[in-house]
C-alpha cells in the first residue's frame, strides 16, 4: 500500500494482515445510550488483570514459596528491593480494585440483561472468571504467611468438610495434608502463578472473543425506545472515541493505585505462628466477609450448600430468565439482583461495624 511506506508494516501485513485487523478496529463501534458507562467497567478489569500479571512478575523475581522464607522474603522485597514495597503494594492494592471491578461488571450485566439470547455463554465465561478472581485472591491471601493469612486459610479451608463423601478429600487437596503446612503455602503458590492464571488467560480469551463475535449488548429498555422511535440507535467508534476514555479510567485508576500504595504501603504482619492464639474478630477479605457473616446465623452446612447453590443459579442464570430472552423487561430479576447486592453490602458492613454479634 501506497500510504503504508513503513517497511517493517509491510513486513508484518505479510505475515499477520494487519490491514485486516486495521479495518477491524477502524470498523468497530460502541452502543452509545444514556447506560454506556458501564462498558467501560469491563475494560477496566482487563486492565487490573494486567497489571497483577506485570506485578506478580516481579515480585516473583524475590519471593520464596517456602514455610521457612516467605515472610522473610516478602519482608526483603518491602525494605531491600528497590521501588519492591511500591510494587507489592500496588499488586495488593490492584488485586482488591480487581476483584471490586469484577462484581461491578457482572452486576451491570446482570441489570441491563446483557446476558440474554445470544449471549449466554459470554454470561457463562464471565461469570466463571468472576469465581476465578475470588480464587486469585483466596490463594494469594496465604503467599505472604503472616499470622492473620494463616489463620484465615485455616478456616476458609476447612469448609470443604462441610461436602459430603469427598469432603475430607477436597481439604486434603487443598492443604496438601490434614493441616495448614508449607506444603499449603507451596500449594497454593502453585494455585496462584499457575493453574488459576493458566484457567483465567483461557477463559478470558473465550470471553473476549464471544464480546467481539457478538458485540455490546444493548438494554432492553433502551431497545424498546428505538423500536418506538423514541430515541435513535447511535454508535460510537471504538477508536479512538471508546479507547481513549477507556484509557483515561485505567490511567486514573493507576493514579489512585499509586497514591494509596505510596501514602498507605501494604503492611507484612507477624509471621505465621500455629502456637499464638486467633486475634480478636478475625475476618477474611472483604470479599467473602458477606459469606463467613452468613454463616453465624445459619448451620454452616446450610450456609455452605446454599452459596453453592445460589452460585450454580448464577452461572445458568440466562437459562432461566426466559421473558428476557423474548426481549421483555423482567422486573422480578432485577429486583431480585438489588436484594441481592444489599444482602451481600449490609452483611459486610454487619461484620465490620458489629463483628462481635
Amino acid at each position: 500500500m501506497a500510504e503504508h511506506s513503513n517497511w517493517l508494516y509491510r513486513w508484518l501485513d505479510e505475515r499477520v494482515d494487519l490491514q485486516g485487523l486495521e479495518k477491524f478496529l477502524r470498523h468497530k463501534t460502541v452502543p452509545y445510550h444514556r447506560h454506556s458507562i458501564w462498558y467501560y467497567v469491563g475494560g477496566m478489569t482487563l486492565y487490573l488483570f494486567v497489571v497483577q500479571v506485570i506485578t506478580g512478575i516481579l515480585l516473583l523475581l524475590y519471593y520464596k514459596p517456602t514455610a521457612e522464607s516467605a515472610y522473610e522474603s516478602v519482608q526483603y522485597i518491602m525494605t531491600e528491593v528497590p521501588f519492591g514495597w511500591l510494587v507489592r503494594s500496588i499488586h495488593s492494592y490492584a488485586a482488591n480494585l480487581f476483584i471490586g471491578c469484577v462484581f461491578v461488571h457482572m452486576f451491570s450485566v446482570f441489570i441491563m440483561k446483557a446476558y440474554r439470547k445470544p449471549r449466554e455463554f459470554t454470561w457463562i465465561s464471565g461469570a466463571l472468571l468472576l469465581f476465578l478472581a475470588m480464587g486469585f485472591g483466596f490463594s494469594g491471601y496465604l503467599l505472604p504467611w503472616n499470622q492473620l493469612a494463616y489463620l484465615a486459610t485455616n478456616v476458609g479451608t476447612s469448609f470443604a468438610t462441610m461436602v459430603p463423601v469427598v469432603g475430607p478429600w477436597i481439604l486434603e487437596f487443598l492443604r496438601g495434608g490434614k493441616e495448614v503446612t508449607g506444603a499449603t503455602l507451596t500449594r497454593f503458590f502453585g494455585f496462584h502463578v499457575a493453574v488459576l492464571p493458566g484457567l483465567t488467560t483461557a477463559l478470558l480469551a473465550v470471553h473476549l472473543l464471544f464480546v467481539q463475535r457478538q458485540g455490546m449488548s444493548v438494554p432492553i429498555v433502551i431497545e424498546d425506545e428505538i423500536s418506538s422511535k423514541k430515541a435513535d440507535r447511535r454508535e460510537l467508534p471504538f477508536i479512538p472515541n471508546f479507547l481513549f476514555r477507556d484509557m483515561l479510567g485505567w490511567t486514573l485508576a493507576l493514579g489512585l493505585i499509586i497514591l494509596l500504595a505510596t501514602l498507605f504501603p501494604w503492611e507484612v504482619g507477624d509471621k505465621a505462628d500455629i502456637l499464638k492464639p486467633a486475634p480478636a474478630h478475625i475476618r477474611p477479605e472483604w470479599y467473602f466477609v458477606f459469606m463467613y457473616q452468613t454463616l453465624k446465623y445459619v448451620p454452616k452446612v446450610v450456609g455452605v450448600f446454599g452459596f453453592a447453590i445460589a452460585g450454580m443459579v448464577w452461572v445458568l442464570l440466562p437459562f432461566f430468565d426466559r421473558k428476557s430472552n423474548r426481549g421483555i423487561s423482567n422486573k422480578l430479576y432485577t429486583a431480585i439482583g438489588i436484594i441481592v447486592v444489599a444482602y451481600m453490602i449490609i452483611m459486610t458492613a454487619v461484620a465490620y461495624l458489629a463483628p462481635g454479634e
